[in-house]
């Protein structure tokens, strides 16, 4: 098997027409209900009602083609009203839940509607996992730049609350981030417990914090040189004082109760600087929180994270080793 990475990840080019859905207002409440049932997996709505801070006028989701020919699942969202859940589930569970984030630059969330081929290998090793469509900042949300972190907030204790439906662990959710996702799961593991909505049910009793997480080719700081541009200023705006870019570059504050943070980087990688990834390993350092850091020679942005035969390469691999030895039950490959 062959697995392109533009297919999978990145803030890469949109092209074709964009199409759009109805308004969220329009659906029902269905939060922790699969839909549909059977086959691969499902699709769940992280929130029961209008996700919090919903502007003026409304969101409505929209998706576009990205590569000419790339098939009906080669999509990215632009405009997300109803963050999602893409269910991948375990035949034979191990005890283990991944969170997985795409990525996208913040200016759109590169996924389909079928389960990707990480979280296929994941189920593959017995490790549900969760592929989440989130809310963008550029959309007017009220929280601002805190509307991704509320999605992957959310998402995180609802998969907690799901352990006994899928068959693993609650203490046992890992994340694992790609590029401006990797950025929103460095949010997610050095902020998880940083009130961002007032809570809605039972779920949100559960905690937020990964029990490891992976940044795999991430955009960490929002302050130039080293900021992805892009990612700037669909995240915080313009013009951003330093004041906020200090508070969303994420090598700045590592807290003490961040969990262990593995990290991978192609050298490169034209796109999002390796830079990002050595700052963030400093800063996990400083904050003497176990981590790792792989950089590979040579591939780009969005490295191939499976040769032609299907098998993992580096990242992938080392990530079940580091998981395990943090006590995430993910077989060793």
């Amino acid at each position: 098997m062959t697995v392109n990475r533009r297919n999978m990840l990145g803030a890469m080019a949109l092209t074709g027409a964009a199409t759009m859905l109805g308004p969220i207002a329009a659906r029902p409440a269905r939060a922790g209900q699969v839909l549909p049932p059977g086959g691969e997996g499902g699709i769940v709505r992280i929130w029961p009602r209008t996700p919090p801070g919903m502007p003026d006028g409304g969101v409505e989701d929209v998706f576009v083609n990205r590569n000419q020919g790339g098939g009906p699942d080669d999509i990215a969202w632009p405009h997300v009203a109803d963050p999602v859940l893409t269910v991948t589930p375990a035949a034979q569970p191990t005890g283990a839940a991944m969170l997985l984030i795409p990525g996208g630059g913040y200016a759109r969330v590169a996924v389909g509607r079928r389960p990707t081929p990480v979280a296929r290998w994941f189920a593959s090793l017995g490790v549900t996992s969760f592929t989440l469509r989130y809310r963008l900042a550029h959309d007017g949300w009220a929280a601002g730049p805190d509307t991704p972190l509320q999605d992957a907030q959310r998402a995180m204790r609802l998969i907690r609350a799901w352990a006994p439906h899928y068959g693993y662990d609650a203490d046992n959710v890992g994340a694992m981030g790609f590029s401006a996702g990797g950025h929103l799961c460095g949010m997610l593991a050095t902020r998880f417990d940083a009130p961002s909505y007032d809570a809605i049910d039972a779920a949100d009793a559960q905690s937020a914090r990964p029990k490891a997480a992976a940044m795999l080719f991430p955009v960490v700081s929002m302050t130039p040189p080293l900021a992805h541009a892009q990612s700037r200023v669909e995240l915080l705006g313009e013009a951003p004082s330093p004041e906020l870019e200090a508070r969303y570059s994420l090598e700045r504050d590592v807290p003490a109760h961040t969990p262990p943070v593995m990290l991978g980087h192609a050298a490169d990688d034209a796109v999002v600087d390796v830079a990002n990834s050595i700052a963030m390993f400093q800063g996990l350092k400083r904050a003497a929180i176990p981590s790792e850091l792989f950089v590979i020679e040579k591939g780009g942005h969005g490295a191939p994270l499976f040769a032609d035969d299907g098998e993992p390469e580096l990242w992938l691999r080392r990530f079940t080793g580091f998981a395990s030895r943090h006590g995430l039950p993910v077989p060793v490959v």
